[in-house]
C-alpha cells in the first residue's frame, strides 16, 4: 500500500502542476476547477493509502523480492446463484433510458432498482441461508 500511496501523491502533484499551467494559460474556469478537484481527490486517496499502510502489515507488493503467488489466497465470497444483479442491471438500464427518452421511465425503474438492491443486501438473511 505504500507504493500506491506514493503513486497517488505523485499523480496529485502532477495534476496540480497541470491545473496551475492550464489555469494561467487558458483562463478557463471550468477546466481549471475540474483539474483542482482531481488534484483533491488524488490527495485524499494517496493520503488514505499512505495512512493505512502504516497500520497494516507489509503486503507482497511492498516487497521487491516477492512473487505474484505470495498474495494468493481467498479473495472473498461471491454469491454463485444470485439473480439480484440482473434486477439491478435492468432497473439501471431503464433509469438511464429515462434520462434519454423521458423521466416517466424512472417510475418503472425505481421498483426494479429497490427490489434488486434490497434483495442483494438481505439475500443471506432469509430462508435456508439465514444465520442464527
Amino acid at each position: 500500500m505504500k507504493i500506491q500511496g506514493k503513486m497517488f501523491l505523485g499523480l496529485a502533484l502532477f495534476i496540480l502542476i497541470i491545473a496551475i499551467t492550464y489555469g494561467v494559460w487558458s483562463k478557463e474556469p471550468v477546466g481549471t476547477t475540474a483539474l483542482v478537484l482531481a488534484f483533491g481527490l488524488s490527495v485524499m486517496i494517496g493520503f488514505y493509502l499512505a495512512f493505512t499502510a502504516r497500520r497494516v502489515d507489509a503486503l507482497a507488493q511492498d516487497n521487491k523480492e516477492a512473487d505474484v503467488a505470495d498474495e494468493a489466497g481467498e479473495v472473498g465470497f461471491f454469491s454463485p446463484h444470485s439473480w439480484q444483479p440482473l434486477s439491478l442491471a435492468i432497473g439501471g438500464a431503464f433509469a438511464f433510458m429515462g434520462v434519454v427518452f423521458g423521466w416517466w421511465l424512472l417510475f418503472f425503474s425505481a421498483p426494479l432498482l429497490l427490489i434488486g438492491l434490497f434483495g442483494w443486501v438481505f439475500e443471506y438473511y432469509r430462508g435456508e441461508n439465514r444465520t442464527q
